[in-house]
């Protein structure tokens, strides 16, 4: 099907609300965790999005949910990209601020470029590998002003960034494996349900006592749950039909703008003006490094 120009230019307009609602994303599960621990925030978030993506399921697709011999790469995605991966970033957040955060994060299509040329060995253009080493020296930028107090406790947090970052190029693939043969919503899903069954134990034996948890804890829970990852999903499948999957990334690679700019008004929180300038070069290099990568494909 043909796409019309106005239905992109809607699209377009979806993309970038939702950069937004991802960038708040970052704010509101920071305030969440004041009162819930991560693994708990996961659990909960999780079982918001998966009754609204069950009913959407029931609604647009048909068939069955999982094959057997899937089930152990569905365990993988769920403790990689879904468990590990926000665990990692929800701890970071008490080490550093949600914009240094989601500079590192945004890192994740550069690692995946690498990643395919030294273990694929999938051909990358000149461009792309000067703009790899240019993003390198970003981070490099955004660290480099933080010397001085990471051994105070902000080196954790830059690991625990970075172990985003490779978990979440581990979901990535192991996904793309899967999504040839499954449909999206019936993928998410799995992965959402795999993810519950994991972290029930958990939750079982450290549940929080309901007293504890506040109307604005539970009003944040489902903005997480049924905002950020139940209609957020939804509007980044439709901008894959619509758009294609480079257009749709170069949205997505303007989150640490957003979430910069929400943690300054709604946390205080404050960074370098060098730190801004790395970032800066990581989100235009990283830009152009998708945009190339697309003219390739």
């Amino acid at each position: 099907m043909i796409k019309t120009k106005t239905e992109k230019n809607r699209m377009y307009l979806l993309m970038c609300i939702l950069v937004c609602i991802w960038g708040l994303d970052y704010v509101v599960a920071k305030n969440a965790l004041a009162e819930l621990e991560p693994l708990a925030l996961i659990f909960f978030k999780y079982c918001v999005a998966a009754v609204f993506v069950l009913a959407v399921r029931l609604k647009t697709e048909k068939g069955p949910l999982f094959r057997k011999k899937d089930i152990w790469l569905f365990v993988v995605c769920a403790i990689v990209g879904d468990i590990l991966y926000f665990f990692c970033e929800y701890t970071a957040m008490d080490y550093m601020p949600v914009s240094l955060i989601s500079i590192i994060v945004s890192l994740v299509p550069i690692v995946s470029i690498a990643t395919e040329r030294i273990l694929f060995k999938r051909r990358t253009s000149k461009k792309i590998i000067i703009g790899v080493f240019i993003c390198i020296f970003g981070i490099g930028l955004v660290i480099g002003v933080d010397w001085h107090i990471l051994l105070e406790g902000r080196l954790i947090g830059y690991i625990l960034a970075f172990v985003c970052v490779f978990s979440w190029n581990i979901y990535n693939f192991v996904t793309e494996a899967l999504h040839e043969r499954y449909q999206t919503v019936t993928l998410t899903f799995n992965q959402l349900i795999c993810t519950l069954i994991l972290l029930a134990p958990y939750i079982i034996y450290k549940v929080p006592e309901l007293p504890a948890i506040t109307p604005s804890t539970a009003g944040e829970v489902i903005y997480l749950g049924l905002i950020s990852a139940g209609i957020g999903f939804l509007v980044q499948v439709r901008g894959l039909h619509v758009l294609g999957p480079t257009t749709s990334t170069l949205f997505s690679n303007f989150l640490p703008v957003t979430t910069t700019l929400f943690g300054w008004l709604f946390l205080g929180e404050y960074i370098e003006p060098a730190q801004i300038i790395g970032g800066a070069i990581v989100v235009a290099v990283g830009y152009y490094v998708i945009k190339e990568k697309g003219k390739t494909i």
